[in-house]
């Protein structure tokens, strides 16, 4: 019988939907909704609730370590700069990755130079005995030619070529340089790095004046005392 009934077709029951007046609130809660955001509010209303005990029992003059590294600015309990929480060897392991990093990164973008390099024409000026234009196709070369013979001979080679080739080598110049200068910011930071590792190595350094050195330059140098090795 179980089986019989279950084989015959029920009118599906459908959950109360927002009314037409109120759908501007979105959709309707439910009741399973309405539980989870009452237990979510008592839970908080709980917590709130500990704290301002605890707050209230606790002495105000009761010592605790963490005073040594705060103080009060306007009344509020403010924690001490973090600089000094490393010690000496972790940062100098630290100052090494991030080196090691600068380094990588400077190799990868002289490689691109490099390759970038290669693969441009550099135009200059003077005449030049042989020069080959590269065209994508038979139509682009007959083009090259065309103009290669109309061309004043008092004209720079560079006028022959189509506008679509100028216009991909001066983006791709472009890039070349931009590259250049981030490579000499790598280097320059490499450098910085570098020598602030240098500094932090154990051992007695000065910072020579500019009348000691043989070469004055802007950036700081510095000397490192002879020690006897055992």
């Amino acid at each position: 019988m179980s089986s019989l009934r279950n084989a015959i077709p029920r009118k599906a029951h459908k959950e109360r939907a927002q009314p037409e007046s109120r759908k501007k609130f979105g959709l309707l809660e439910k009741h399973k909704d309405y539980v989870l955001r009452a237990k979510n509010f008592h839970k908080k209303e709980e917590t709130l609730k500990k704290l301002r005990e605890k707050a209230s029992f606790r002495n105000p003059d009761e010592f605790y370590f963490k005073m040594v590294h705060t103080k009060i600015v306007d009344g509020i309990h403010r924690p001490r700069s973090e600089a000094n929480k490393y010690t000496a060897e972790e940062l100098l392991v630290m100052k090494t990755q991030d080196i090691g990093y600068v380094l990588q990164k400077l190799q990868s973008e002289k490689k691109k130079v490099e390759r970038l390099s290669s693969a441009l024409h550099v135009l200059d000026e003077k005449p030049l005995n042989k020069h080959v234009y590269f065209a994508e196709d038979r139509e682009e070369a007959k083009e090259i030619k065309a103009r290669a013979a109309d061309q004043d001979k008092r004209l720079p080679r560079f006028e022959c070529i189509p506008d679509n080739i100028k216009r991909k080598t001066e983006v791709s110049y472009k890039e070349l340089n931009e590259r250049k200068e981030r490579v000499r910011k790598l280097e320059k930071l490499y450098s910085e790095m570098a020598l602030k590792k240098e500094l932090q190595k154990p051992g007695r350094v000065r910072k020579l004046k500019e009348e000691e050195m043989t070469f004055p330059t802007d950036k700081p140098v510095y000397k490192w005392r002879t020690e006897r090795k055992r």
